[in-house]
């Protein structure tokens, strides 16, 4: 896609989704990697839904690590793949205690020493608190930058990588929101509103589909 037609494209997903905005609820740095972490393959809404109760008591890795594995897995048994992720969330929590003060590492390479954290995880993380430029791929991202053209690939690495080098580095945290929203609302896994979308006089996907 040429750069001209993927600054129309960054200037109708701001018009479309001016709220843009993370989904998932959090009031920490800490709070936030918790969410992520449980939000691998699991909606937003599971995990908000999740959180709000295992919050009350258990928002820090201090009093996280109260908890044994099970009493954690019957907390987030809802949001998939529970075993490991009380085992990534448990040891997460003492390394960050006892490698990093207490606090959540604030830079990607520290992040991802983190169990359970991958690049998707530490983009968000380091976008959303620490205000990091950085473009998580999520599955929505994936398949819409796909679609779109913006940046095709098979793997989330090489999305990440064309978007990173199409879109402008300011922008990349904005990007990543627009990306899902329009995910969500429009550009569908199965069923895309190709008739609706306003973007569908750029994209590879549609004009494909047109032929």
């Amino acid at each position: 896609m040429e750069q001209k037609t993927i600054e129309s494209v960054l200037d109708e997903l701001e018009n479309l989704y001016p709220e843009a905005a993370p989904a998932l609820k959090f009031n920490s740095a800490y709070e936030l990697l918790i969410a992520v972490i449980l939000s691998a393959q699991c909606t937003d809404e599971r995990v908000n839904k999740v959180t709000a109760v295992l919050f009350e008591k258990y928002n820090t890795p201090e009093t996280m690590l109260t908890l044994s594995q099970e009493e954690l897995e019957k907390y987030i048994f809802s949001c998939g793949f529970y075993r490991n992720k009380a085992a990534h969330i448990l040891s997460a929590s003492k390394d960050i205690l006892e490698k990093f003060g207490g606090n959540v590492p604030s830079t990607l390479d520290e992040l991802k020493t983190l169990a359970g954290v991958g690049q998707k995880t530490a983009n968000v993380v380091y976008s959303v608190w620490f205000g990091g430029d950085a473009i998580a791929v999520d599955t929505h991202v994936f398949r819409v930058s796909n679609r779109l053209g913006i940046s095709e690939g098979k793997t989330p690495a090489k999305v990440e990588e064309g978007l990173c080098a199409a879109i402008p580095k300011e922008l990349w945290s904005k990007a990543h929101h627009y990306l899902i929203y329009h995910g969500r609302r429009v550009c569908h896994s199965q069923k895309p509103d190709c008739a609706g979308c306003t973007l569908k006089v750029y994209c590879k996907y549609n004009n494909e589909k047109e032929r």
